[in-house]
């Protein structure tokens, strides 16, 4: 069974967002990247991402961008995922993590569900989740 363990808000404070989800509901900041801070209860990772519209993002909205599902059968769920109406978006990215803490699954596929929603798909998971 895929288990989600990583969801990605977008925003135009980063900062104050982070803020917001330590405070309320006492998340552990567990890395930073170039467009935003990721935090964890252990179980799912929440990235909060700076929203730049100067970039064209997709989508052009700000709140939920995406999710990402941990899976034991990456192929498998891809293949499903093709045979209902999604898509991969990118090629599998196999990425040599340098340091534990740095925010990165070790490899994943970004996709599309029917509905326009975008989805990562991953073997590996997301820095601070079980």
């Amino acid at each position: 069974m895929a288990k989600i363990k990583h969801i990605a808000i977008r925003t135009m404070d980063v900062d104050k967002t982070v803020a917001f989800y330590k405070d309320v509901f006492e998340l552990k900041q567990v890395g930073r990247g170039l467009n935003g801070i990721y935090l964890s209860d252990g179980h799912i990772n929440l990235a909060i991402l700076k929203y730049q519209p100067e970039k064209n993002q997709e989508p052009t909205k700000i709140g939920v961008d995406h999710l990402g599902f941990m899976v034991e059968d990456v192929d498998g769920t891809l293949a499903k995922l093709s045979a209902l109406g999604g898509k991969a978006l990118t090629d599998r990215i196999h990425l040599t993590p340098t340091d534990p803490s740095t925010p990165q699954s070790y490899f994943e596929i970004r996709c599309m569900g029917p509905d326009d929603q975008v989805v990562d798909v991953s073997g590996s998971g997301w820095v601070g989740t079980d």
